[in-house]
This record gives C-alpha cells, sequence and structure tokens, in this order.
C-alpha cells in the first residue's frame, strides 16, 4: 500500500463547475455547457434532441459548447460522427445504452436543512437493495417503510449501488455511469426525497460505492480514451483502473462530492477497496477520505476490505471497515461450515472471545488458502471503526440459493437470536441486512438482467466462481438472469407481526434501543469490553462507571445455568434481555442473556 504524509495538489480546477465533463446547467437560464475530453477522437459533437452541434476544440482533448436549452433535453456525442452515450450523464432514463438527459440537481427544494449527518459510533446501519426491499422497488417506496426502520432502532440506511447498470434488475456493483441513478428505481428527485425524508425522521443515508471497476456492458470511457485504464494492475472484473490518471481520479473524487453534496447522502461505503490499486503519490483512498471530510457536516467513508489493513483508518483516514472475519466465526458457530472461506476459522466460544477481543482473526497469520501472510494487529482502533455483521448481501448472495443463515435447518430460532444479540450488544458498529430483523423468509440470490451471450456468460461464471462452496454445482445453483430468481429476493412485509417473525422482531426493537439508550451499552469505548470463554459458553463483560454488562451466549448443546459457571468475576444481579424472554439466566443450546447491574 503506497502511503503518503502529503496532501494531493488538487489541480486549481478540480472542483470548478465550469471545467466538469458531460453536460451541466448554467445559472439564470444560460443554457447547457456541454464538455468533453477525449484522446480516441478529432472531431467531436453533440446530439441535442435530435439536432447536432459541432464542439469546438479548446486543446488538450477537450471540447466544449454551450447551446440554448435546459433541463430535460436528451443528448448523445458524437466521436467522429458516432454517437456515444455520455460516462459522465447525470440521468439516463431508458439506459445506459441511450441518450442522456440534462438534470437540474438544485432544482429540489430541501426540506430538512439543519441535519448535520451522524458520527460513526451513533450508527447502526440497515444495509437495503431499493429494488427487493418493497414490492414496488423504488426510492418513493422505500420512504414509505422509513418510519419502520425509525421504530425499529436503527440510525442509518445504507443503500446498495445506484451508479446506472444496464438491464431492469441487479444488484448494482456492475455499474457503469457513475453519476447517472439508476433510472428504474426513479428520477433523481425522488432519491432526493428519499434522502431528505429520512433524514427528517432522524436517520443518516449511506450509499455503496463502486469505485475499483466498472460493469461489462455500458461502460463508455474507453471510447473517448483508453487512457482511463491501465495494465499496470490486475483486476478480478477487467482493465485495472488508472487513479493516477488525472481525469480518471477526478471521476471519482468529483462522483463522491455530487453523492454527498448535491444528494445529501451523509457518507460512503466503497466496495472491495483492496482491488483499488494506486501507484500516485498520494493513494486515492486517501484523496477520497480528504475530500469527503472537508465537505462539511459530518460525513463518513468506510471500506469493505478483507485484508484486515489498520493504515485504512490510521494511514488513509477512512473511518472505519467491514470486518469479515466477525461474519466468519460467527458463521462457523453456528453450522460447522468449512468450504472455501469458511475453512481457516474455529467457530466456537473460544474463538468468538478471540475475534472480539483482537477486533478481527488474522492480524500477520499465515492465511492458508493462499499462503500468505494476511493482516496487521488492530490495535490502534476503536470500537466504532469495526462494522459487524451476521448477514450482508455477500454472505447470503454467495451462496446457491441465496439462503440466509436462519433457513438453515441446523440453525435454530434460538440460535439465530442469540447471534443477533451478540451483534448488537458489542459497541462494534453493527449492520443488519433488509428482513434480517424478523428473520425474513425472502432469500437474496444474486441477479442480473444481462442479454445475449453476456447473460449465458454470467449464469455460467457464478457456478465456476463459487464452485468451491456446497451447493455451486449441477443444477443447484439458481439462474442470476432470471426474472423469478429477482421476486424471489422481494421482502414479504406481512410476516413480521406472525410467529417467530414477531419474536425475533422483538428482539431487534428491544436491543437496538437498548444500544441507544443504556447508560452502559452505549458506551463504545473498546478498553471498556473484554471477552473470554468458558467451555461453550462466551462471555462478554462491558464495564463503565455508569455499572456493568455481561452477555453470555450459550454455543454448546447442553444445557447451561449461568449461576453456576466458573468466570472470573461474579456475575451482575439483573437480567436485562434473555433471547427467548424468559426473566433466568438459563441457556438451552443457543440462547444468550444479558445481565446488567448499575454503579
Amino acid at each position: 500500500m503506497t502511503t503518503s504524509s502529503h496532501l494531493p495538489q488538487n489541480p486549481p480546477d478540480a472542483d470548478n463547475p465550469a471545467t466538469r465533463l458531460g453536460a451541466h446547467l448554467l445559472p439564470d437560464g444560460g443554457g447547457t455547457r456541454f464538455r468533453v475530453w477525449t484522446t480516441t477522437a478529432r472531431e467531436v459533437g453533440v446530439r441535442v434532441d435530435g439536432a447536432d452541434h459541432p464542439m469546438p476544440a479548446q486543446g488538450d482533448g477537450i471540447f466544449e459548447l454551450i447551446l440554448p436549452v435546459g433541463a430535460g433535453a436528451r443528448y448523445l456525442f458524437l466521436l467522429d460522427g458516432v454517437p456515444i452515450p455520455d460516462p459522465y450523464a447525470r440521468f439516463l432514463p431508458d439506459g445506459v445504452h441511450g441518450e442522456a438527459e440534462v438534470v437540474d440537481l438544485h432544482a429540489y427544494t430541501w426540506q430538512n436543512t439543519e441535519w448535520r449527518g451522524l458520527p460513526l459510533g451513533e450508527c447502526a446501519f440497515y444495509e437495503l437493495h431499493v429494488g427487493t426491499f418493497t414490492p414496488e422497488g423504488t426510492y418513493r417506496a422505500a420512504m414509505e417503510r422509513l418510519p419502520e426502520l425509525k421504530a425499529l432502532g436503527v440510525t442509518a440506511i445504507e443503500l446498495m449501488p445506484l451508479a446506472a447498470f444496464p438491464g431492469q434488475r441487479g444488484w448494482g456493483y456492475d455499474g457503469v455511469a457513475l453519476y447517472a441513478p439508476y433510472a428504474p428505481y426513479g428520477r433523481p428527485e425522488d432519491l432526493m426525497v428519499l434522502v431528505d425524508a429520512a433524514h427528517g425522521l432522524g436517520l443518516g443515508v449511506f450509499l455503496d460505492a463502486v469505485y475499483n471497476h466498472f460493469g461489462p456492458d455500458g461502460s463508455y470511457l474507453s471510447a473517448y480514451s483508453p487512457r482511463y485504464f491501465t495494465d499496470r494492475f490486475s483486476s478480478p472484473w477487467g482493465a485495472g483502473l488508472d487513479y493516477a490518471e488525472p481525469h480518471m481520479r477526478r471521476l471519482i473524487t468529483g462522483n463522491a462530492r455530487m453523492w454527498l453534496r448535491d444528494y445529501r447522502f451523509d457518507g460512503l461505503r466503497l466496495d472491495a477497496t483492496q482491488s483499488m490499486s494506486d501507484d500516485s503519490p498520494v493513494h486515492i483512498l486517501r484523496e477520497l477520505a480528504d475530500e469527503v471530510h472537508r465537505l462539511g457536516g459530518t460525513h463518513l467513508l468506510l471500506a469493505e476490505d478483507y485484508r484486515n489493513l489498520p493504515d485504512i483508518v490510521t494511514e488513509y483516514h477512512l473511518d472505519g471497515m467491514w470486518v469479515d472475519d466477525f461474519h466468519h466465526e460467527v458463521r462457523v458457530t453456528l453450522t460447522d461450515d468449512r468450504d472455501g472461506y469458511y475453512g481457516p476459522y474455529q467457530g466456537g466460544a473460544a474463538a468468538l472471545a478471540n475475534v472480539i477481543n483482537r477486533g478481527w482473526v488474522f492480524e500477520g497469520q499465515t492465511w492458508p488458502l493462499e499462503d500468505v501472510p494476511r493482516g496487521k494487529p488492530a490495535d490502534a482502533l476503536n470500537s466504532p471503526s469495526f462494522v459487524y455483521f451476521i448477514q450482508n448481501h455477500d454472505q447470503i448472495g454467495n451462496r446457491a440459493v441465496g439462503d440466509r443463515i436462519h433457513h438453515l435447518e441446523r440453525v435454530t430460532p434460538a440460535m439465530f437470536r442469540g447471534a443477533s444479540m451478540l451483534l448488537l450488544s458489542l459497541p462494534t458498529t453493527p449492520l443488519l441486512f433488509q428482513g434480517q430483523e424478523w428473520a425474513t423468509s425472502a432469500p437474496f440470490p444474486f441477479f442480473s438482467d444481462h442479454h445475449g451471450e453476456l447473460g449465458q456468460l454470467v449464469s455460467e461464471g457464478r457456478k465456476k466462481e463459487f464452485g468451491h462452496f456446497e451447493g455451486f454445482s449441477g443444477e443447484n445453483v439458481l439462474d442470476p438472469q432470471a426474472e423469478a430468481t429477482f421476486q424471489m429476493a422481494k421482502l414479504d412485509w406481512t410476516e413480521r407481526e406472525r410467529g417467530e417473525h414477531a419474536r425475533t422482531l422483538a428482539l431487534y426493537r428491544d436491543l437496538l434501543h437498548l444500544r441507544r439508550d443504556d447508560p452502559v451499552l452505549k458506551d463504545r469505548e473498546r478498553r471498556n469490553l473484554s471477552a473470554g470463554s468458558v467451555g461453550d459458553v462466551l462471555w462478554v463483560r462491558h464495564i463503565t462507571d455508569a455499572g456493568e454488562r455481561v452477555l453470555l451466549w450459550n454455543v454448546g448443546r447442553e444445557v447451561v445455568d449461568a449461576q453456576t459457571l466458573s468466570l472470573p468475576f461474579p456475575l451482575p444481579a439483573g437480567v436485562l434481555r434473555h433471547s427467548e424472554g424468559r426473566e433466568e439466566p438459563r441457556l438451552e443450546r443457543g440462547e444468550a442473556v444479558l445481565l446488567g447491574t448499575d454503579t
């Protein structure tokens, strides 16, 4: 990893509206400025509402033209006479291969202008996919569910990627037009309404941003210039992005500013940052963090990164990162799965205590699947920087049929609720995946909508990519291209108040409010936390000046009387919450209890 103690020296026009590429409205009805950078075309034009206009060259590959058109105009650029979609488009109403629309990102009148964001220590994330979160699959429909998320007790929603991608359905990680919100979910102003409404309820809004690759269909950057990409680095998804090229770097940093400033997101979660290789004097991650933090208010930047590198926070200045190791230890504990990347994990009470105490598991040990060292000690990081989860889109979708952990026969409802108590009682930052809070019946399989040969390649590639996992063979894998696979993922909101769903939902509501209001659990200092094990019972102890809280989770098969455990400390007297609703500390298999005493 390349680090630098010096801030990047941005060119003076790095955030100058007059030099942004694409189409931008001028103030006071002055028309629209169309601007292109290309190293492949000698003549450039723009086709606006069916009429072609040549664009004068400005030097250094820049072509620019101001036309007396406003919001709603449709356009394509012409490179040596060939019509090419705008990769900087702010909206693509007909999809990634069609005309762009000129939009006014300042026309919406924001209602909740006093909102200033949330510190990471106050975040309890709820990850959702707009297309499957509601039957309608739109921003407006998602907005209608926000009061229920507020009542649940989460404090921030995190939207899976919105940058325009091909087809009528997909996860969003194959985006190709970073500045254009995905049209099937609604118009740009609909997204603003969603963000505004969330802020009005006191909910933060975060966005999953993919800056490590572009999707295989509809990316037109290379038609404008191959210099956006490089062969100095390899990528699992194709050509490496050249962050040392000023236009690629500006495309990424400008996109982050747009989401946070124009759409008023509170932060970004960066996808697969281990694949963002950069040999620039200042790593692109450091520059992104500096851009995000200088915007004013509280804006956060999180990484998805399996390398267990505290440098992401300490050197690059991101605020935190997703921690796979916690999920994997919980998964192995509950299921004894050993295939694929679960193989190196031990599971069990002692292993869970270790990941809680250390933050993650691998901190320099050899990663046996590749026979290379992985990770560094996380001693310098505080609890909020660790984003923990027992479900997310990947860990569900990386299974043949997208089944969730609570769908497995060997995971009883009590075991799932016990794992949930552990997640929500820790001072680390929790993340839930949509429907988890009521143990939804809906799976979340991988789905896409690529056409022709590419669609077939996606279907076959899915089987190959995860062939080392149980179930990814033969006819067991759901076809990601089938619309039925997408429909399966839609949540059934009517089941929440029935049976085990209602019981689980009540637990999640109680725990989320406890971690916000309880005088001990609302403390986020890692130094106040310790964990250990007695046989198959995990204990987690949290002590502050306000009192003491102890979680006990029985991950074994035998019934345990908490009062008879040989713990290194006396148990607090009061039962704050039992995963099964009882008022005594006896623990059946998979059950957990939270005990407490106030000072």
